[in-house]
Order: structure tokens, then C-alpha cells, then sequence
């Protein structure tokens, strides 16, 4: 098995069927919270076309109703008893609402996230202000209120307009938890701003042009040793100090010429520390310095949710080392995996819808040439196919889109799609876009008049070329039907493509059958690409 690896499905249950105890460094999980709307994921579209090609990628909302009633009598039952007292008191608390809901769901989420952790391991937990204070409970519970370690605020946005009532919302929380006190963490510092550098390095050494600042080298409390003895006739312990060297070490910095000594007679000396030996500033629990990810970003996919490389790569390489195990268990459109691949570790993805899935495996792809994983969960042969298209229809139509590399269209709308699928756009004359129109059936039977029918909807939809995409074989009349649609004739090559194409999903599969269309634009038309990556083993300085 491949190291890296990408699942679709419910991560509840991925995790209790795939995922081993104890085989995970670093888990960094944004799960979507009830926002009273539907995130769309918006595909490039060339300009002038429709902004129809839409679709919901998750819907960002939970509900109390079965599930959350089943998985809240699995948590009451758990051997963990902190979990399960304080999901029950947050019910008597919130009642059966969505907060509830949510919140049940991710506690028995976290229960298995806490146990795919090594014990070095840690979690990041992205949220808003609107649940974090019940996270924060819920994961006291899970992990141990010692095993807190920082609630991190990312200034994710300037506020856009004025608020009357209250402040401006502006901000993300990020709650950070060790699996124990053994825990990975690597430092990181940001350079010294000129304005820190003139206010506390003004000193410069004749002899070296070096700049320096001096420091301490005292420090409150009293200590046994040498670091509490007198030095030279100076007393620290009656002040309630000690030295922070001991008495062997204070003489070396002195013979080092690293210790100033004023000029004021019993004068405490001080350290000399030269500006280019400092790290600069430690990174604290405030992240004011990473943007947000614009429309215009390089690395925009058109995600709504989308966060920045830089934050996740800051993540990444302050809780886990190059090799280790990271894991985003609500993976969306790839960023955590994407960043974690670049800095040279394995990693584990999920999502529940195969839309994500196929977009994660698309962005890899594409930053990362020759990139090899695994995908879990996703139809393999024919057998798997049938199962997720009786399971459900819009999932294998998406699914049965990337086959093609098209982008779905609309979303779960009964009966609006007019017909359409899926939509390809593509460019073979280097000014206007052409368009091409996919109609997925998953059904046992297949029939002319479902050819006919797309070729009514390409007539109608001004497109050059109609795929057929079938689970079901097709008949020889319905093969004879699209014959009799003729080609299209590409104005700058010359060569001639069937205007009806059928399809079937066995043949895409296997790779012997693909859609046939001219394309300058090699697909950047229909879909955003992300930047090929070179190749890193640890993260490159964000500053």
C-alpha cells in the first residue's frame, strides 16, 4: 500500500476500519459548522459563459435526527467517562438543535481521532468563534485539560464593514492538544521588523560593524548552585536573583568579550547579544501575518473555504518532523494534504463527497507531476460503480464527471438540470471558448432517445460536442444514432471529432475509451490548476 492515501467517505467510519491505533503524528482537521447556507464551489468558466456551473460541495450544516441520536447513545456508552458526562450535560444544556447535533458528531469523531494519535502526536482544530467554546470543552474531555496547549487566533480577514452593536468578526480559532507531554514542537520565528532592530540593537561593535543589544543576566528567584553565589563582589541572591549561567559559564562569556560592564562602579554587568545571532521573533498564538487566500491568489481553486499553504505549512512543520504521519479527516479541497506533501510527509486524506475527492486527486496531480497515492472508497471496477449509483445518484454523477475531467453541474436540483451533467470547456483556435456537454446515466438500460436527447440539449446549448457517459453498455442502434450526429471540425487543426460520443464507464476505467475534443488550453478552462510544486523536504522561510 502506498504511503500516502486519499479516502472517500464518512471518516467515522474510515477511521474505525482503516486506520490503525496509534499511526498518526499530526492531525489537522477544519470540519464545516451550520452556517445557515450551502457552500458552492464555483469551476473557471471562460468569460462571457454562464455562471450556471456551480455546485454545492458539502452542505454545511448538521441536524438532529437519527444519526446524531445513534451517535449520541454510542458516546454515553464509551469507556471514556469525561466524554460522555459532559455531551450529556451540553444536551440538557442546548436541547436537540443543530449545535447539539454537530457537537455529538464531532465528539465521537474526536474519540477516534484521539486514538489514531502516537503519543508525540498533536491536533489542530480549526473553528470560529460560534462553537469553539464547546470544542473546547468537548476536547477536555477527550484528550485531558492538561493536554491543552494553545487556543491560536488567525486574523483571517479585515473587516469589511462597519458594525454598530459589537465588534467586527475577523477572526479564526485554532485549538491545539497533545496526545501527552512528549509532544512534537518546533519553534519558528519571524525576522526582527527594522523598527525592533533600531529600537533594541542600536549598539554596534567597533571592531566588527556588528549590531548588539544587551540583555539580562540575572533572573528573579533564588537558586542553589553557582548560579546563586556571589560573582566578582556582586550579590544577586539578597535582590531575590541568581544568575541565569553559573559562576564556570559567566566567566567564559567574559573571557569571550561577550558581558559588558558599565562604567557606573557596581554597575550590574550585562550580555552582549549580536543581532545575527538571534532567531528573530518566536511565532506566538497570534497569526496576524498570514492573508487569506483571494479570487486572484495562484493558489485559489475557487474552494470557498480554502485556507492559505503558509498556515497549514506552519502547522505542519511546527508538529511533525519529515516522514511522520499527517492526517485531514475533513480534507476538502486538499490544502493540509497538498502542504504536507511538500514538505516531504506522508499523509492521509478524507471527505464524504467524491466531488472533493476528485478535485484533492486533480490538485495533486497537478502540483506534484508523477505523484503516486492511493484512493480509497472511490469505484474501481464495474461492481463498485453499480454500488455507488444505486447508493446515490448525484454522488456517482459527480464521480462519473472526473472520469471525463468535466465539472459538474449545478448540484443536487431535481429536475433543473436541463440535461446536463457536466460541462467541459475547451479552447482550439486561441480566442473563443467552445464548450462541450456531458449526460451521465447510471441506470440498467439505455436507449436511443436518451441520444437524441442530448443531441437536442447540445443544439440548444450552442455546444460543439455531447458526451454520453454509461454505465450500462449501449445498444448498436444507439451507436448508429450518434454516428448520424456527424463531427466536429476543429478550425485550426482540421481534425474531425464525433459530435455525439457514447461512453461507457468500463472503458474510461480501464483507459481504453476517452473523451475527444481539441484543446489548446490542455482543460485550464474548465477547471483552476494548481501551481506546479517543487520538489521540498522542509518548508522554504514564509518571511
Amino acid at each position: 500500500m502506498n504511503k500516502n492515501a486519499l479516502y472517500f467517505g464518512d471518516n467515522l467510519d474510515v477511521l474505525r476500519e482503516s486506520v490503525a491505533s496509534a499511526s498518526v503524528d499530526l492531525i489537522y482537521l477544519d470540519p464545516p459548522f451550520n452556517s445557515a447556507r450551502d457552500y458552492n464551489i464555483l469551476f473557471a468558466s471562460p468569460k462571457g459563459q454562464s455562471s450556471e456551473a456551480q455546485i454545492t460541495a458539502f452542505e454545511d450544516s448538521w441536524h438532529w435526527a437519527e444519526q446524531a441520536e445513534r451517535e449520541f447513545g454510542e458516546i454515553v456508552r464509551c469507556s471514556n467517562t469525561r466524554v460522555s458526562e459532559i455531551v450529556q450535560a451540553l444536551r440538557r444544556f442546548l436541547g436537540e438543535n443543530d449545535m447539539m447535533a454537530y457537537l455529538t458528531m464531532m465528539a465521537n469523531r474526536l474519540l477516534e481521532l484521539h486514538r489514531v494519535l502516537k503519543p508525540a502526536g498533536s491536533l489542530y482544530l480549526h473553528c470560529d468563534p460560534t462553537a469553539s467554546h464547546y470544542l473546547k470543552i468537548v476536547l477536555d474531555g477527550v484528550f485531558g485539560k492538561q493536554f491543552y496547549l494553545n487556543e491560536v487566533i488567525w486574523k483571517r480577514t479585515t473587516a469589511k464593514s462597519q458594525s454598530f452593536r459589537r465588534y467586527p468578526n475577523n477572526h479564526d480559532t485554532i485549538l491545539v492538544y497533545s496526545a501527552s507531554g512528549e509532544h512534537i514542537f518546533n519553534r519558528q520565528f519571524t525576522p526582527h521588523s527594522q523598527e525592533r532592530i533600531d529600537q533594541h540593537y542600536g549598539h554596534i561593535d567597533a571592531a566588527s560593524g556588528r549590531r548588539y543589544s544587551h540583555g539580562n543576566l540575572t533572573a528573579p528567584g533564588t537558586r542553589n548552585g553557582s548560579s546563586g553565589e556571589d560573582w566578582r563582589g556582586l550579590s544577586v541572591r539578597a535582590k531575590g536573583n541568581h544568575w541565569k549561567y553559573t559562576i564556570e559559564n559567566l566567566e567564559k562569556l567574559d573571557k569571550d568579550g561577550r558581558i559588558y560592564w558599565p562604567e557606573k562602579t557596581g554597575g550590574m554587568p550585562r550580555l552582549i547579544r549580536f543581532l545575527d545571532e538571534q532567531s528573530g521573533v518566536q511565532i506566538d498564538s497570534v497569526w496576524v501575518d498570514l492573508a487569506p487566500l483571494n479570487s486572484q491568489a495562484s493558489e485559489a481553486l475557487g474552494y470557498p473555504t480554502q485556507k492559505p499553504l503558509a498556515l497549514l505549512e506552519r502547522i505542519i512543520t511546527a508538529s511533525s518532523n519529515a516522514g511522520d504521519t499527517v492526517m485531514d479527516p475533513f480534507c476538502g479541497c486538499g490544502t493540509a494534504v497538498h502542504a504536507a506533501h511538500k514538505l516531504g510527509r506522508n499523509w492521509i486524506g478524507i471527505d464524504i463527497t467524491h466531488l472533493a475527492v476528485s478535485l484533492i486527486e486533480k490538485r495533486l496531480k497537478d502540483g506534484f507531476p508523477g505523484i503516486k497515492f492511493d484512493v480509497h472508497g472511490t469505484p474501481k471496477d464495474h461492481g463498485g460503480a453499480v454500488d455507488l449509483a444505486l447508493r446515490d445518484k448525484y454522488q456517482f454523477q459527480w464521480w462519473a464527471c472526473s472520469l471525463v475531467n468535466a465539472q459538474p453541474f449545478q448540484g443536487k436540483k431535481k429536475g433543473s438540470d436541463g440535461g446536463i451533467d457536466g460541462l467541459i470547456y475547451f479552447q482550439d483556435d486561441g480566442t473563443s471558448h467552445k464548450k462541450v456537454v456531458v449526460s451521465v446515466k447510471g441506470g440498467d438500460n439505455v436507449s436511443v432517445a436518451m441520444v437524441r436527447d442530448l443531441a437536442h440539449v447540445v443544439a440548444r446549448e450552442k455546444a460543439q460536442i455531447g458526451l454520453f457517459v454509461t454505465l450500462a453498455a449501449p445498444t448498436r442502434p444507439m451507436l448508429t444514432e450518434a454516428v448520424k450526429e456527424g463531427f466536429y471540425t476543429s478550425p485550426v487543426t482540421g481534425l474531425a471529432f464525433p459530435k455525439i460520443q457514447i461512453l461507457t464507464v468500463d472503458g474510461l476505467l480501464s483507459g481504453a475509451e476517452r473523451a475527444l475534443y481539441p484543446d489548446l488550453g490542455r482543460g485550464s478552462t474548465t477547471f483552476k490548476k494548481a501551481r506546479v510544486e517543487e520538489k521540498a523536504a522542509e518548508q522554504k522561510k514564509m518571511f
